[in-house]
């Protein structure tokens, strides 16, 4: 296991009380590069970078084709942005290890099996699972050792930092010490299962308690539809969305935890 090491490493304290930036640089550098997984405040830093940049090109093209008026134009901006959206995150990911985002923050998705770049097929997989699951795909950064998001387990990635000198030790983490196999703790595969049916019985619910509160006239199929609500309609709306994520959450977790009546450590 990779750890961290200690204060008393990183820096050296002169007696006027300044720290030596130098010897923290080095220490940094000694560093093993297994021992430098980014944390999710960085790499949300990253993506609000990608963000505003597709924002920029989307009302860039926007401005262009309203100011010029031309149909033919407006298509071609049009299908040009769509690619641009689409493309951008595999194409960077797979030839230079990352998006402009990344390298911005000092980032790089990095292959676990070669310990390069991800094939554009892998990077195509990241974009499409993270847009399906949202913010919920980096959930089990608390729970991977290497704080993988779903997408970065799934891919068979992770996401670390580019260059050592440029980090400070807030900005990463070191690999996580594997848990000792527990007799009592059910298996990987029984505790994925049985959160999946809860997480079904969950949505289930949800349903049913949006057609009851629809037949007792508490929320209109108006508001439902068209997102026109009273103020009780807005309340009842974000208390039943919000109860339900709570739900989806708790039921993720205690899962993986083996929390789970049905998937129950001893």
């Amino acid at each position: 296991m990779n750890v961290l090491p200690a204060h008393s490493d990183l820096s050296r304290v002169r007696l006027s009380g300044e720290c030596d930036v130098t010897t923290i640089d080095q220490s940094l550098q000694d560093m093993p590069a297994t021992a430098r997984y980014a944390r999710f405040s960085r790499r949300l830093r990253g993506m609000f970078i990608d963000w505003a940049l597709t924002l920029v090109v989307v009302f860039g093209a926007l401005i262009i084709a309203s100011a010029m008026r031309n149909d033919d134009l407006s298509r071609f901006l049009g299908v040009a942005v769509v690619a641009i959206v689409v493309l951008y995150e595999p194409i960077l990911v797979s030839r230079t290890g990352g998006t402009i985002g990344h390298h911005l923050t000092n980032l790089r998705v990095v292959d676990d099996d070669t310990g390069g770049n991800v094939s554009f097929l892998k990077a195509v997989a990241r974009v499409v699972i993270k847009g399906v699951l949202g913010w919920y795909s980096f959930l089990s950064m608390a729970f991977t050792r290497r704080n993988q998001a779903i997408h970065d387990f799934v891919t068979g990635s992770t996401v670390q930092i580019r260059d050592l000198a440029k980090a400070t030790p807030g900005q990463f983490v070191t690999e996580r010490a594997r848990a000792a196999p527990r007799p009592d703790m059910p298996s990987v595969a029984r505790r994925i299962a049985v959160t999946l049916a809860y997480l079904l019985v969950t949505a289930v619910v949800y349903l049913g308690l949006e057609q009851w509160a629809v037949q007792s006239e508490a929320i209109s199929m108006q508001c439902l539809d068209t997102d026109v609500c009273t103020t009780t309609e807005n309340v009842l709306t974000w208390a039943l969305g919000g109860g339900t994520l709570v739900a989806l959450v708790a039921c993720v977790v205690l899962g993986w935890l083996a929390k789970l009546p049905g998937a129950r450590s001893a």
